[in-house]
């Protein structure tokens, strides 16, 4: 029955705290989050977002059929909702775009 009696006991024979570990939980779960992200980015080739001279463009397609155009040049990023509804205006020819067979779109300007 001896190993019943034992007590853990810290420094300066005061008992140990039992939720001192949670402190070293909490830490270690931060640094498993921002190892995550880490490796997303790195993963889905988007480490340009985290750039603050590079620029980048994303053209993203919601479940719902909508898209979105992420642009980002230098830190400011901006998002264009793209519509359906047709246009009217003056403007210029700029080019021809063609869908190849394996879905691949080519811009040709003229």
């Amino acid at each position: 029955m001896r190993f019943m009696k034992k007590r853990r006991y810290g420094e300066a024979g005061q008992p140990e705290d039992p939720l001192s570990g949670v402190a070293n939980l909490f830490d270690a779960s931060i640094a498993f989050i921002a190892a995550m992200m880490i490796a997303l980015f790195s993963a889905w080739n988007m480490l340009d977002l985290l750039d603050p001279a590079s620029e980048v463009t994303i053209a993203k397609k919601g479940a719902d059929g909508k898209v979105e155009v992420i642009t980002k040049k230098g830190p400011e990023i901006k998002v264009s909702r793209v519509s359906d509804q047709p246009l009217s205006g003056a403007g210029k020819r700029l080019g021809t775009a063609y869908q190849l067979p394996d879905g691949k779109v080519v811009y040709v300007p003229e």
